[in-house]
């Protein structure tokens, strides 16, 4: 079998610093923004001239905390629960032949060597492979199907401790980011696995920009923002 070799154009700087809790897909957070850092030669600014004109961008990169030797041929889809399988190219699973993914993001600003981003679903440190312009009159199929995926996930209700909102609307003041509507995109679709009954009194939490987010399930269908405490780890 023929084999390639790849390289990135460039890597993620993300508010995602960690797996858990990252949409499922792109677009279903607005609020979550990021940098993508390109690498020599693409940091010219010859490599993005053109790129200012245009809104939104596929990105193909690789899942590169999900790479496995041996290729799943099956695959269990957060869609279905994590109980049910299906084939692996019917899914957007993160276990890829190859490891690698692609997004739809908005692009905010463009500017040599790097490229803003928004609604992204991007892990923190991701390599890119390459940047598409979104075509609309060619990307948008308007009588495509999916019975698998043919809605949103749908969404938790969500509330907050006055002492954690006050605390996110401090930092997200201190970060620049809309950190508050990024809690709330992030964790009303409900990041734990569909298979796990959450106990009310585990609590649950999240590495978003630099801070700790941390809930847990009142009751089922609902989620509480208990605390966003800047981290501590380092």
């Amino acid at each position: 079998m023929t084999s390639y070799t790849m390289s990135p154009v460039g890597f993620v700087r993300s508010c995602f610093k960690e797996k858990f809790a990252i949409p499922r897909q792109p677009q279903l957070a607005p609020a979550a923004r990021g940098v993508l850092e390109l690498v020599p030669p693409f940091d010219r600014a010859e490599a993005i001239e053109g790129l200012e004109q245009v809104s939104h961008v596929w990105l193909l990169f690789l899942f590169h905390q999900a790479l496995e030797d041996k290729p799943r041929l099956k695959v269990r889809p957060p869609r279905l629960g994590g109980n049910a399988s299906m084939g692996v190219f019917a899914t957007r699973a993160t276990h890829r032949p190859n490891g690698i993914g692609q997004s739809v993001v908005k692009l905010d600003k463009v500017e040599p060597g790097r490229l803003w981003l928004s609604g992204i679903d991007l892990l923190d440190g991701t390599p890119v492979l390459d940047i598409k312009p979104y075509v609309p009159y060619a990307d948008q199929v308007p009588d495509a199907s999916n019975r698998i995926a043919d809605a949103p996930p749908p969404q938790v209700a969500l509330e907050w401790d006055d002492a954690a909102l006050q605390q996110a609307s401090e930092h997200a003041l201190r970060l620049n980011e809309p950190l508050v509507q990024l809690i709330e995109q992030c964790l009303a679709q409900d990041p734990r696995p569909a298979y796990q009954v959450p106990e009310p009194e585990r609590r649950y939490g999240v590495l978003l920009w630099d801070v700790q987010v941390r809930w847990h399930y009142p009751e089922p269908g609902r989620i509480r923002v208990l605390e966003v405490a800047l981290n501590r780890a380092d």
